[in-house]
């Protein structure tokens, strides 16, 4: 996954899940400078909905359920949503954001857009 540079408002990035597949990228926030962000102490939460005003979460991935890690000074995010979790998805395109949490408690929206899944064949 292509890194991330700070700006001063969500960057649009659109995703695709595979259905059954482990969905595992990582991607580096970066200043505008191309440094690595340092993410100590940070926390981060993403949610899937159907559209973005729908109540229902689809999936939420998070620094407190393990789906999210941070990698500190590397300013690297992983992502890990587990295969058996994928192969439950069964919407067609949805959305997300993506949501970092300072240790002062600031907030930074870091990516939002769509995501697609890819039907599963081999099942």
């Amino acid at each position: 996954m292509a890194a991330c540079r700070l700006a001063e408002k969500a960057g649009t990035l659109h995703l695709t899940i595979e259905q059954g597949a482990t969905f595992n990228p990582v991607m580096t926030w970066k200043d505008q400078a191309g440094n690595p962000i340092d993410l100590t102490g940070y926390t981060a939460r993403m949610q899937i909905r159907a559209t973005v005003d729908d109540s229902t979460v689809i999936h939420e991935l998070s620094t407190t359920n393990g789906e999210l890690v941070l990698g500190g000074v590397a300013g690297t995010i992983t992502f890990g949503i587990p295969a058996t979790t994928t192969a439950s998805f069964t919407f067609q395109e949805a959305v997300y954001d993506l949501e970092l949490t300072a240790l002062d408690g600031t907030v930074t929206r870091l990516l939002k857009g769509s995501v697609y899944l890819s039907p599963e064949v081999t099942r």
